[in-house]
């Protein structure tokens, strides 16, 4: 009997579109002789869908289209197991059992913990990290102070809320002139580079941060890492276990990879597997393995678990490894990272779906709740602990 998997993507969040091409690529990539591949699409709106014509890119030209002819459906739990129901008509019936969801969802309000956030509540097994892990590889600023207590080597950085620079720009400004130009502005808890920009001065620095703020409440500015070398290396496993892909060297027109270099070049539309990049990385034998040990030590110091891609900048002049950022559900699932060491894309969503459904087994194993009714015996305010006054 196949395995039903319930693969979510879209979601009201600026990494849509680029979900839907990870989606589609790895949907295309399952072994469908071993899983029943059930496409669950959340429109912009945060409607769900499920439809076969999800699975083919062309479908998304026109949205409309989708809601006309997809199935609407909402994701429940019912004593039987796990089911996509039809959200619209009198009579609303199961169109769908689902045994295990693989979120491949990218940025805020997806990707964060908050789709996970909703699994766990269902209870029902999923794919990748969990919420805490999700949620700490999603905001680059408490991701980087939980880096910085673990000694771990990152750029120097400031960040503040943009009420705080709206409030008071000039002490904003000298915490960057601190950093010294030139410096990097980012959106805290957004991907794929949007949103991003370098400033060399002041008048460019307000430009940057105008433009973050359109995106984030939380702003991170970062000194900006000469002679840049970019390295991204995956990690595949859990607390338990780590597998370490090869590494890339990342080819940006920029000066630093933007969302243009990751997914609208030459390769359009075929998410981040379409980038420029140099396999294997030309790194010495010594920062290779350092950058190996880094990720693991990362991977399991974020809490992280299925598969995520870690990101690293290194100044050539000085050989200086720095963290830049976990993404905990990367663009294209990092399968490029993982088909030169002979683990084909099939095989790398079989382990990730595999190892999810051992991570679930051993959670089951906890507990996570008493059979027992303190309230059976309820008798008003009396016998509890700090009676209100």
């Amino acid at each position: 009997m196949k395995i039903k998997v319930g693969v979510i993507f879209g979601g009201a969040t600026v990494e849509h579109e680029i979900s839907i091409i990870s989606a589609v690529q790895a949907m295309k990539h399952m072994d469908n002789v071993k899983y029943e591949i059930i496409p669950i699409y959340i429109t912009k709106d945060l409607q769900w869908y499920t439809s076969k014509m999800l699975l083919d890119m062309s479908s998304y030209k026109d949205i409309d289209l989708i809601k006309r002819y997809a199935k609407k459906v909402s994701l429940i739990k019912s004593n039987n197991g796990y089911f996509l129901r039809s959200a619209e008509g009198l009579f609303q019936k199961n169109i769908a059992e689902i045994d295990i969801a693989f979120p491949i969802v990218h940025g805020n309000n997806m990707e964060d913990g908050t789709i996970q956030g909703y699994l766990n509540l269902l209870g029902i097994p999923y794919v990748g990290s969990r919420v805490l892990g999700s949620a700490l590889g999603q905001d680059k600023v408490v991701m980087k102070q939980i880096m910085s207590d673990a000694k771990l080597p990152i750029v120097e950085y400031t960040w503040f809320y943009d009420s705080e620079y709206l409030q008071n720009k000039e002490l904003i400004f000298t915490n960057v002139r601190k950093l010294g130009y030139p410096v990097i502005v980012k959106p805290a808890t957004l991907g794929s580079s949007i949103g991003i920009s370098v400033s060399k001065d002041e008048v460019e620095l307000t430009q940057s941060i105008n433009e973050a703020i359109k995106y984030d409440d939380k702003i991170v500015v970062e000194k900006v890492v000469g002679n840049l070398v970019e390295i991204n290396c995956s990690v595949l496993g859990n607390h338990e276990y780590m597998e370490t892909s090869l590494l890339e060297e990342v080819m940006g027109e920029e000066e630093f990879l933007t969302y243009q270099d990751k997914y609208l070049g030459k390769g359009k539309s075929k998410g981040m597997a379409s980038t420029s990049r140099i396999l294997p990385a030309r790194l010495s034998k010594e920062t290779e393995e350092e950058v190996y040990r880094l990720s693991k030590q990362v991977f399991k110091l974020l809490n992280l678990s299925g598969l995520c891609r870690i990101d690293y900048l290194i100044d050539k002049a000085t050989n200086k490894i720095y963290i830049n950022e976990p993404n905990t559900i990367p663009g294209s699932l990092a399968f490029y990272l993982w088909e030169p060491k002979g683990k084909k894309y099939k095989q790398l969503l079989d382990d990730m779906i595999t190892l999810s459904i051992k991570d679930y087994k051993n959670k089951m194993h906890k507990i996570s709740s008493f059979d027992t009714n303190i309230l059976s015996n309820y008798n008003g305010l009396k016998g509890i602990k700090g009676k209100l006054k």
